[in-house]
């Protein structure tokens, strides 16, 4: 059976992602002031920090329209798999349950089967997924199955950590309205932040030193996937502007954990608004 992925572009995408032929990504739209741009290939990581740090305004995002997903479910395809952010941080997911619904109302989207997962988590962790779906789906999984099996994993077999040199743009656009006093507490501090079951984010950690705080960030993941086979999980680490940085917690994972493919991407815009100058994002399958 022919299927299409669909991701929204808070998906960091590997080399190889960008050579399928059934993955469309759906942009989300990203803003400084007058500036507003598609966060779409095009994207250029460093000139977007460079007028992020410049401008006295914040920089803001806005998810994309639900004919947009209507749109992308367009094709031959007979399967549709749609990934996309927590809905506990953007309206994402709703707008493509939305169009879902105005392409079912077409004569060729009333025969297809569609399915949107909500991925509970950002950057990373949705390249994960998606490529789980791929395997799933190349293997010939029927659809039913393929739905089941990755519903029920992103909860419990999956996690995210990050940790990041500001929070402004997080707090600014109130993305932190669930952790509240505790972080204006520690804005001193470097903090090790982790996406829940629920697709909220909570404090895992904190240091005064930016190295020692990755140091717990890989000690929290390795904690995580203590006694899990390992043997074809994945670590896909995404930055912004800090491939050094990247690297050397890259270092860190392959040293302390039992994880042998480890990815360092660049991440994308919406994940580069975020998560800000020097921001490291790590998702890991287990």
């Amino acid at each position: 059976m022919s299927y299409k992925i669909i991701v929204d572009s808070c998906c960091d995408l590997t080399d190889s992602m960008k050579t399928w032929g059934n993955l469309t990504v759906v942009p989300l739209t990203l803003q400084i002031g007058d500036y507003v741009i598609k966060d779409d290939i095009d994207f250029n990581q460093d000139d977007f920090i460079k007028r992020m740090t410049s401008s006295t305004e914040l920089a803001k995002s806005a998810c994309p329209s639900p004919h947009a997903f209507a749109d992308a479910c367009r094709g031959e395809e007979q399967d549709i798999y749609i990934l996309t952010i927590t809905d506990k941080l953007s309206g994402t997911y709703n707008s493509a349950l939305q169009g879902v619904e105005i392409y079912k109302e077409t004569p060729e989207g009333s025969a297809k089967n569609i399915h949107v997962f909500n991925s509970l988590a950002t950057a990373g962790l949705e390249t994960l997924l998606a490529l789980s779906i791929k395997t799933l789906a190349d293997s010939g999984a029927a659809f039913a199955d393929v739905v089941d099996a990755v519903e029920g994993s992103i909860a419990n077999n999956y996690g995210l950590y990050f940790c990041l040199e500001s929070l402004d743009a997080l707090k600014g656009n109130g993305r932190l309205y669930n952790i509240g006093a505790r972080i204006i507490e520690a804005l001193r501090v470097k903090l090790v932040c982790r996406r829940t079951e629920y697709g909220n984010i909570s404090i895992a950690g904190k240091d005064f030193s930016a190295n020692r705080a990755l140091i717990k960030l890989v000690d929290l993941i390795k904690k995580d996937s203590d006694g899990c086979d390992l043997t074809d999980r994945a670590v896909i680490i995404s930055h912004v502007c800090c491939p050094d940085k990247a690297e050397l917690v890259k270092k860190y994972i392959l040293e302390k954990t039992a994880y042998k493919n480890v990815t360092v991407l660049r991440a994308s815009g919406l994940n580069s608004l975020y998560a800000s100058n020097g921001g490291i994002i790590v998702s890991f399958s287990k």
